[in-house]
């Protein structure tokens, strides 16, 4: 059964949400990440990458996700769900290119097979499902990350820039290439268990 915080959350409107996040309500992200996590899955089954497993790609979507709750800016002429869907769109596409540009490039050809119209609905099983993956990236984000990986995170996810995210935080761009590979490798392992 879920806890009233979260039957109260479910009933807010994504701006709502979003306001709650922007201000770190962390029980709004896990609303958001939940709401939102079969679009994630919707997009990432429409992307191919010649390495990158189905779970990378969703991973990279989620990190968009992330990006999207924490960025978003309700005055703009865009919903939260359009603004997700492009985040989203724009970080597996981004991890897409920078898969075919790695050394094995010739040898692959990656790009996505549509950018069909996601909805966030779904049936009740993969909302089930997805409810779950969401919940245990928070969990892997909340006790696996030290604090030196939520502040490069969380930087990155709003700046998406290297240099940026190590000016910010006084760090080389390779310690905050460094820990978002470390961040990924938790990630993808706690999905690997999860499965």
């Amino acid at each position: 059964m879920a806890s009233p915080e979260k039957k109260d959350n479910r009933a807010k409107s994504d701006d709502e949400l979003i306001r709650l996040a922007q201000q770190g309500d962390q029980a709004a992200v896990n609303t958001l990440l939940e709401r939102y996590t079969a679009t994630v899955r919707s997009v990432a089954s429409c992307s191919f990458g010649a390495s990158l497993e189905p779970d990378d790609l969703a991973q990279e979507g989620m990190l968009g996700l992330l990006a999207a709750v924490y960025s978003y800016a309700p005055e703009k002429a865009a919903s939260f769900h359009t603004y997700a869907s492009v985040c989203i769109s724009n970080r597996i596409r981004s991890a897409v290119r920078a898969d075919t540009r790695l050394k094995h490039s010739p040898l692959n050809s990656s790009v996505p097979l549509n950018d069909a119209n996601i909805s966030p609905g779904g049936n009740p099983e993969d909302l089930f499902v997805a409810s779950e993956q969401a919940e245990q990236i928070l969990a892997v984000l909340a006790k696996e990350l030290t604090p030196l990986e939520s502040q490069v995170l969380r930087a990155f996810l709003v700046d998406k820039s290297y240099r940026v995210v190590a000016g910010k935080l006084s760090l080389t761009e390779k310690a905050v290439d460094n820990a978002l590979q470390r961040i990924r490798k938790k990630l993808r392992n706690s999905m690997q268990e999860g499965s």
